[in-house]
């Protein structure tokens, strides 16, 4: 019998300019948003307390953890790219988050590789570079990271 084992892509595989879509989304609940935020002892009255932020403009709700959203985002790619491929992430650089999320939103995420190089320190490993997109169920970007990562080559 074939055996076939769910993994992320090998260097050799990335291909710049390709926009992967990862699926399914990630609804976001009450519950996430409250452990993630204890969890990390992030005490923002605007994570924790319903009427503390229900009586703030613009939002007049709890908003979701931007390192919950950020998390997750980043998460919802690993099965389709970095599932034990990934040797280490290099780095984060421009994360924004230009529309908040709500209990009960959908994220769902993509990625574009942007670029790609064979490491020059460590043979058989490659710097991926990745552009996360994280949008809502109504298409809205909520959050977006450039992510640089170290990942095996297939031929090493």
């Amino acid at each position: 019998m074939r055996r076939v084992v769910q993994r992320g892509l090998w260097y050799e595989e990335f291909e710049t300019d390709v926009l992967y879509e990862h699926r399914p989304g990630r609804t976001i609940t009450e519950a996430d948003n409250v452990l993630f935020t204890t969890l990390t002892m992030n005490t923002q009255a605007l994570h924790l307390d319903a009427a503390f932020a229900d009586a703030l403009p613009p939002f007049h709700q709890r908003l979701v953890n931007s390192m919950f959203t950020l998390s997750t985002l980043v998460g919802l790619s690993v099965a389709q790219l970095t599932q034990g491929t990934i040797v280490a992430n290099l780095g984060f650089s421009d994360i924004g988050f230009p529309k908040p999320l709500f209990h009960g939103d959908t994220l769902y995420a993509e990625t574009v590789v942007t670029e790609k190089r064979e490491s020059k320190s460590r043979p058989g490993e490659g710097i991926v570079t990745f552009a996360h997109t994280g949008r809502n169920q109504h298409g809205d970007v909520v959050a977006t990271a450039i992510r640089r990562t170290l990942v095996r080559k297939w031929t090493s």
